[in-house]
């Protein structure tokens, strides 16, 4: 490999995760492009300019990010489907001058869109990520245009890898898009375990002590307030708990175009379940900093209605904090039911109460819980990944590419 070049449209691994359109996606798309640097593979990330950063910025040795003109900086993420051969245009300019790039790797659909056309434009392999898929979503609840799932069947179809995070999200790929099974790459994420690691829970809370979180027991929400996150059904176990010592911290900020009406929504259902006063609501956090609040934490709730991994279970796996989350997607892989946290059938706040119970009151079961979720997370690393990845791209460098004419 001599250059890989990353699409990243929608979102910038230089962006703060937890708010906007920002989240575990940028989180993966910089420890990896990181990961594949230190392995000897020259990375650049290609994303659509927002602001007035520099157009190429130098992250590391080998990485680096490129700021593409794609439209006005200030677009919903449901408008970009209308700069996506603007920035595909863009670059294609740069993998033009550059001259020695030998794959693309493109994440989520909009990326994907973007490097099809870029593949029979340029005969380079097309290696993809989608880390949300649209039928998926559908089927939990949450549906996406009907462009989007044609557009998502096309890039598959022409793929000539696409990455799933883990067999769950492999078995989505085949059953509901006919993912050809010999195209679809097991390549879970992994964790910064100098960062994410077991650590002092008292330790941790004294340095959260601005949060004044009591003596009580202390449940964590991570992650962008939007529907698909769940944290109503966070709020409602807590209610259920019927302990009022306990204390909710939720860290995140709104997300996409209902995102402040879905904090205003969230806020009146505190008062209606008559838990504000239990709850401790803090702006998105630098990503390593995560650590503190997972080391805090007595449980981590994760009742997404989908995930195709679930990093902040991950994260907070590592940390040594039980998680008990919903039992879909990936999740179903990072927890081990009844031995590193619990997975919950259905969206009952009541069935989250009951696991969360069931933990906060047996103090050497949440003991065991949090020993096997980290020696668990010690599997997972991003070099890990990086190694496996370098093995892919190489691998296709040398294949035929796929024709989907």
């Amino acid at each position: 490999m001599r250059r890989l070049a990353v699409l990243s449209l929608h979102t910038s691994p230089l962006a703060q995760p937890g708010q906007g359109d920002s989240g575990g996606m940028n989180v993966y798309v910089r420890e990896l492009v990181s990961a594949l640097a230190q392995a000897g593979v020259q990375a650049d990330v290609f994303t659509r300019r927002v602001d007035d950063a520099p157009e190429i910025v130098e992250v590391e040795p080998g990485f680096r990010v490129i700021h593409v003109e794609a439209g006005s900086t200030v677009l919903a993420k449901e408008q970009l489907l209308d700069v996506v051969d603007e920035f595909a245009d863009g670059v294609g300019t740069h993998l033009q001058a550059l001259g020695d790039v030998d794959a693309l790797h493109a994440n989520y659909w909009l990326s994907g869109v973007a490097g099809h056309r870029l593949k029979h434009e340029l005969e380079l392999p097309l290696v993809s990520t989608f880390h949300t898929l649209a039928r998926v979503k559908a089927e939990t609840g949450d549906p996406e245009p009907e462009l989007r799932v044609r557009a998502e069947a096309e890039v598959i179809g022409c793929s000539d890898a696409i990455l799933a995070s883990c067999r769950a999200e492999a078995d989505q790929l085949a059953r509901l898009y006919g993912a050809d099974p010999d195209r679809i790459e097991l390549v879970p994420p992994g964790v910064d375990h100098a960062f994410f690691s077991p650590g002092d829970r008292a330790g941790a809370r004294s340095a959260l002590r601005h949060l004044d979180l009591g003596t009580g027991p202390v449940l964590l929400f991570v992650g962008r307030i939007q529907p698909l996150k769940g944290l109503d059904v966070a709020m409602r176990a807590l209610a259920a708990l019927r302990r009022p010592d306990a204390t909710l911290v939720v860290v995140g900020g709104a997300s996409g175009v209902a995102g402040a009406a879905e904090v205003a929504r969230i806020h009146e259902l505190a008062d209606d379940l008559g838990v504000t006063g239990q709850l401790r609501h803090v702006d998105p956090q630098p990503h390593h900093l995560l650590s503190t609040y997972y080391r805090a934490a007595d449980v981590c709730v994760v009742p997404s209605r989908s995930e195709s991994f679930g990093l902040v279970a991950h994260e907070s796996a590592a940390c040594g904090t039980p998680v008990v989350a919903a039992s879909v997607g990936g999740l179903r892989t990072l927890v081990d039911d009844g031995r590193t946290g619990f997975l919950v059938e259905g969206r009952d706040p009541a069935a989250f109460a009951g696991c969360i119970a069931t933990i906060l009151d047996d103090p050497g079961l949440a003991r065991a819980f949090g020993e096997r979720a980290a020696a668990r997370a010690r599997g997972y690393t991003w070099s890990t990944a990086a190694g496996r990845l370098r093995r892919i791209y190489a691998d296709l460098t040398v294949r035929a590419l796929v024709d989907c004419s």
